[in-house]
């Protein structure tokens, strides 16, 4: 009875990982493609039947890439908007998600339901007022109105709360009698129990502000001003068949976020993980 459930289990095992590795397969394929054809010619890319392999590694679309567009504009500003776009969220957020979990105050429930709120709505209904308002500050066509209009997360004060509501009651009731402040609990004995919580968030608060593309096409126009994903729209219209530059271009744009992917990934596993099991 042992081997056959022992023979029965294998066999699961063995069907999970194929399943597993045959979707691993179908995800690589298109990023394999997207590099194999930045190092083809304009012919090679364009040839039919497709040819798979360039005859010879082309190096030369990357430089084309770099120096035809203002790539070192689109890395400035989206590493600072990002960077923004992670770092106040992030701080702003944990301390809204403290506040909503751990300290009791008139009307706690209502404002958490305005601010989950938000996250009901698409985030282009927002577009016509933040316009609108970085016009009258005169932030429009700037770095800094890329970043201004999202100094908190609604998701990450969910989520966050959600890991301060189930921490220990006696950890914040010791530090109670031994003097704390507010302030000093959330800061010295809440937020490194929730690290994991916020490794997570800033990962992903990175990889969508690293991505985001329609903001920024609408409150910038000049190539100065403009992030990598709307740069890349640029592109687009520039090297319109000249798909080698337009992959060079996009592998240059994601090479920062598997770079950071693979050096927290532990941390993000974790965190998604436990955030799934709080949600």
């Amino acid at each position: 009875m042992n081997i056959s459930r022992a023979a029965s289990n294998r066999k699961v095992n063995i069907t999970i990982h194929i399943v597993l590795l045959a979707t691993s397969v179908v995800m690589i394929l298109p990023f394999l493609w997207m590099i194999l054809t930045s190092l083809k010619t304009t012919t090679e890319a364009t040839q039919i039947p497709i040819k798979v392999f360039p005859s010879s590694f082309r190096w030369e679309s990357y430089k084309e890439a770099f120096e035809q567009s203002s790539f070192s504009y689109y890395y400035f500003n989206t590493a600072i908007s990002a960077l923004m776009k992670t770092v106040f969220p992030v701080i702003f957020s944990s301390m809204a998600a403290f506040a909503f979990a751990r300290i009791k105050f008139p009307g706690r429930t209502l404002c958490f339901f305005l601010i989950i709120s938000v996250m009901m709505v698409p985030n282009p209904v927002f577009y016509t007022p933040q316009y609108l308002m970085m016009s009258k500050l005169g932030l429009v066509n700037t770095v800094t109105a890329l970043w201004i209009a999202a100094l908190i997360s609604p998701f990450a004060t969910f989520l966050l709360r959600q890991f301060f509501l189930g921490l220990s009651k006696e950890l914040e009731e010791a530090a109670v009698l031994d003097g704390c402040n507010p302030f000093q609990i959330y800061w010295h004995i809440m937020l490194p129990l929730v690290r994991s919580a916020l490794v997570a968030i800033v990962i992903i608060q990175l990889l969508w502000a690293w991505n985001e593309l329609q903001w920024p096409l609408i409150i910038n126009s000049s190539p100065e001003k403009l992030t990598l994903s709307a740069g890349l729209a640029t592109l687009v219209s520039k090297f319109a068949t000249n798909y080698p530059v337009l992959m060079a271009g996009a592998f240059m744009a994601v090479i920062p976020m598997i770079v950071l992917f693979f050096i927290f990934q532990k941390r993000f596993i974790e965190g998604v993980a436990f955030s799934a099991h709080k949600g």
